[in-house]
């Protein structure tokens, strides 16, 4: 039985997994870390990283970027592999995070999901041959009027794909409103939409001369990230010191 600390348990993504852990018969959530006390789950909360003593293969960490710092000291020190799942880290901070996958095994993904992970693959693939071909590139992304970080790092995560296998690397334009001026041809222009309760989408729109191409991903509930963040952890645990994310769990999946 594969044992997990499940790290901002009482949020809305802690509560999302700790149900779908409830289907499982091969791993279990064998402690929380919230320093929200009003929800009652069936292992025991512990305030703090800190005072968390229970022993665990895995950590799955839905929380806060402020809480990396401190989620990377504790996976280093008690050589528990980590998932991680939280977004809008600092440049600082991604760079501690592949410091610490050199002592310890660390899986981060800018989204969970295993139709995101698909697009991203399709879009290495697609993006050199429409960029060659004169399409201009555009991504929007829409997310609740609660996400914090705009645009999301899945959405970076989409140019990052697109820029991969271009024979120059594009620039990433965040605003047009500060300058009028015509589109550059070697740039991805990234959008964010903030409003009600969407999940989660995004658009990858290949504008060409007289034809446009769209590429597009919705999430409809948090469940598929809950899912793949239970995948991730099945695939981390026991795994030696290095740097994963879910194209690795995919592969090993499909093998």
């Amino acid at each position: 039985m594969i044992r997990v600390i499940m790290h901002g348990c009482n949020g809305k993504m802690g509560q999302t997994i700790t149900n779908l852990m409830k289907e499982e018969t091969e791993i279990r959530i064998v402690a929380g870390v919230d320093p929200r006390d009003e929800i009652q789950n069936d292992y025991q909360v512990f305030p703090s990283l800190e005072a968390c003593t229970v022993e665990a293969d895995v950590i799955i960490d839905f929380a806060s970027a402020s809480a990396v710092d401190a989620l990377l000291d504790y996976s280093v020190t008690r050589q528990i592999p980590v998932v991680l799942c939280t977004t809008g880290m600092s440049e600082e901070q991604l760079n501690r995070i592949a410091e610490a996958s050199h002592q310890v095994a660390v899986l981060r993904s800018a989204n969970m999901s295993l139709g995101v992970n698909t697009l991203m693959d399709i879009l290495k693939t697609v993006s050199p041959l429409l960029a060659e071909a004169g399409f201009d590139i555009e991504i929007v992304e829409k997310h609740h009027n609660q996400k914090l970080d705009a645009p999301s790092g899945t959405a970076l995560a989409l140019a990052d794909c697109v820029n991969e296998g271009l024979k120059e690397h594009y620039s990433y334009k965040y605003d047009r409103s500060r300058e009028r001026t015509k589109r550059a041809r070697n740039e991805i222009g990234i959008q964010a939409v903030r409003g009600g309760t969407i999940v989660g989408e995004h658009e990858v729109i290949f504008a060409g001369t007289d034809e446009v191409i769209t590429l597009k991903h919705t999430a409809y509930s948090k469940a598929i990230f809950g899912k793949g963040a239970i995948s991730a952890a099945k695939f981390l645990a026991g795994k030696g010191p290095g740097y994963y994310d879910m194209q690795d769990v995919i592969s090993e999946n499909s093998r």
